[in-house]
């Protein structure tokens, strides 16, 4: 079940919405719409999404955060039946947030592994069948530490190898977070380095590989360096992955990281037209990068629901045929696309 699962999540021309802001951190997003975060108008945001007509043939999976998974819509249907019917798998966030790791400069641990297995069990019974886990790393002169290295890809095993247990498929998230004035170059050890020492760890805690995926960061410049064009992020980017990811993982969904809507579709577009060895697909998990246009469009109200939807559909379609490397940069910029969505130190 395990692999049948990861493998149809990791479907080309599918990807994964990832809607599971924290209470926090939808507060956030709702803040720069003049929206009240009430649970109302979060299970209402939430239907908004879930309900778009023709969206869901675009998706494969749907990260909720708790709240959202025992939601229904307005007329009842629980959202896991919608999202079902709609051949897009639920799914999970299932860790507790970071801390800082005590001795390092600022770097942190994610927290969660605590009655983990517990809430597997009751996510699995309420119909989640994959879980993610966001650990987060940075980029400074001394950063990361090997410290801080090890004991989030601990973290990460442990969490995936628990998951499995209890029938989820864990997506494994190791965020190497854009801020810095680091070049590509310098991205691209990190993430080598990192992604090692993670599969490493995978490795030993026995996690079955081809019941997994990867959640990475794109290898990218720091977000106060220089730009690089999309063939050169694709470039640096598929051969990290070549370096370090097993064969047997059946497919990398990456996140956006604060890139531009646009910017993240371009980017994965041109990873997928790359020729060479790719054993994995490459598709992805975006969150502000699938829902920043339509929230403009929305605003918190009634009657702009369909402008929303029309600009979600956009979005899910252009992601869509990056996976397939078929993204003709036609997704008309609607207005919120093409803007940076990087916030310094993000926390979900």
């Amino acid at each position: 079940e395990l692999i049948a699962n990861a493998a149809y999540i990791g479907t080309p021309g599918k990807g994964i919405l990832a809607a599971d802001e924290s209470t926090g951190t939808i507060g956030k997003r709702f803040a720069a719409i003049d929206v009240e975060n009430v649970e109302t108008n979060r299970r209402t945001y939430r239907e908004l999404l879930f309900c778009t007509p023709g969206a869901l043939q675009y998706l494969s999976g749907a990260i909720l955060f708790e709240e959202t998974l025992f939601q229904k819509t307005a007329d009842g249907k629980p959202f896991v039946e919608v999202l079902q019917e709609g051949g897009v798998l639920p799914g999970i966030k299932v860790d507790k947030g970071t801390v800082e790791l005590a001795g390092t400069n600022g770097e942190t641990t994610t927290q969660g592994l605590d009655g983990l297995a517990q809430r597997c069990q009751q996510y699995y019974a309420a119909g989640a069948r994959f879980a993610k886990w966001r650990a987060v790393l940075k980029i400074g002169a001394a950063e990361p530490s090997q410290l801080a290295i090890n004991e989030n890809a601990n973290g990460l095993a442990r969490y995936a190898i628990i998951c499995q247990e209890n029938g989820l498929v864990p997506i494994v998230e190791p965020e190497i977070l854009v801020d810095g004035d680091h070049d590509i170059d310098r991205s691209a050890d990190v993430t080598e380095r990192v992604l090692a020492a993670c599969y490493k760890a995978l490795n030993d805690h026995h996690v079955l590989l081809e019941g997994t995926l990867l959640k990475p960061n794109m290898v990218t410049p720091g977000s106060d360096s220089a730009k690089v064009p999309p063939e050169v992020v694709a470039e640096y980017t598929v051969r990290a992955l070549q370096r370090t990811v097993p064969p047997a993982v059946p497919a990398i969904v990456f996140l956006s990281g604060g890139q531009s809507e646009e910017q993240a579709t371009v980017h994965l577009n041109a990873m997928n037209k790359i020729k060479g060895k790719k054993p994995w697909s490459l598709t992805f998990s975006y969150g502000r990068a699938l829902q920043q246009s339509t929230l403009k469009a929305w605003a918190g109200k009634e009657e702009n629901v369909e402008k929303a939807r029309e600009a979600f559909l956009v979005r899910c379609k252009a992601n869509s045929e990056a996976t397939l490397g078929t993204y003709g940069g036609d997704a008309g910029l609607a207005e919120g696309a093409s803007e940076s969505l990087h916030v310094k130190d993000y926390k979900y």
